[in-house]
């Protein structure tokens, strides 16, 4: 019988129970902070990448996964799994070399089936669950048809999120001084979307982020036709818990059956900063 195995990068933010529950294997990207280089695996508690700002101003910087921690990731799960199939879902190749690098690995192995998913965290998390819960309903379906019907599943996957403060951004060289001063000074809040694999700050929300969020929800789900079985809400250490439990309702006085908090690790918090809220799913 044969065997499929899903695998990703940690910065798709896919939950532990989640990664389990699917049999999905992840591969650490890093962060690098005070000389030191940190696995994206759960050990640096996000926390730590926050005190590091507080004490230098400046943010850590992160790494791809590089072409031989590849090698050693697919090598371990085919001694573990003879003859079985990957399939890897990876981090949009628009913002990093990880995808990149995973090729370099795969021609050294049989049976790789490598999925750009144009996307980050919980809009990678969309993509790499769908898979596995296709595979899961369907055990017989063709492999061409498998990797066909994930590929097509790429475009259906959005995310928008909106950082907590601009502070990580202008840390990051993302913001001039001025526009930092003038946008804090308003509380403005620019909306990032995945659009075509790529970062893009598309609109600017203003006032608290119990506010903005509610905005954000909404003009989401007036451009994208989300399936209302599930939608995922990604949030950094930092976000008031009372915008949690409102998302929640609101979310569910749409119509979804089903939301899904996903925090965000620490390779996506060193970019987003604290409190930051976020929102992905996939089109119908």
């Amino acid at each position: 019988m044969r065997k499929i195995i899903f695998t990703t990068e940690s910065g798709a933010d896919l939950p532990k129970e989640l990664a389990e529950k699917h049999n999905i294997k992840t591969v650490p990207m890093h962060v690098v902070m005070d000389g030191t280089d940190y696995k994206d695996d759960g050990s640096l508690p996000v926390s730590k990448i926050y005190d590091y700002y507080n004490r230098t101003k400046l943010i850590p910087s992160t790494t791809s996964t590089n072409p031989n921690e590849y090698e050693e990731f697919f090598a371990q799960i085919k001694a573990e799994n003879p003859d079985c199939t990957i399939v890897h879902i990876g981090y949009t190749s628009k913002a990093s070399s990880s995808f990149h690098n995973a090729e370099i690995a795969a021609e050294n192995f049989e049976d790789i089936y490598l999925i750009d998913a144009l996307n980050v965290s919980a809009g990678l998390t969309v993509v790499t669950l769908y898979a596995a819960q296709l595979l899961e309903s369907n055990p017989d379906i063709p492999m061409d048809e498998l990797i066909q019907k994930i590929q097509a599943s790429v475009p259906k996957s959005r995310m928008s999120f909106v950082p907590g403060s601009l502070e990580f951004l202008k840390a990051g060289g993302r913001v001039s001084n001025a526009a930092y001063i003038s946008a804090s000074l308003l509380q403005i809040k620019p909306l990032i979307e995945l659009i075509d694999g790529k970062l893009v700050s598309t609109k600017k929300y203003r006032g608290k982020m119990s506010r903005v969020a509610e905005e954000l929800l909404k003009d989401y789900l007036k451009k994208y036709p989300i399936d209302k079985k599930q939608i995922y809400f990604v949030f950094s250490i930092g976000l008031d818990e009372q915008v949690k439990v409102q998302m929640e309702q609101s979310a569910k006085e749409k119509g979804f059956e089903n939301v899904t908090w996903i925090q965000a690790g620490s390779v996506i918090s060193t970019h987003g900063g604290p409190g930051a809220f976020g929102i992905a799913g996939m089109e119908q």
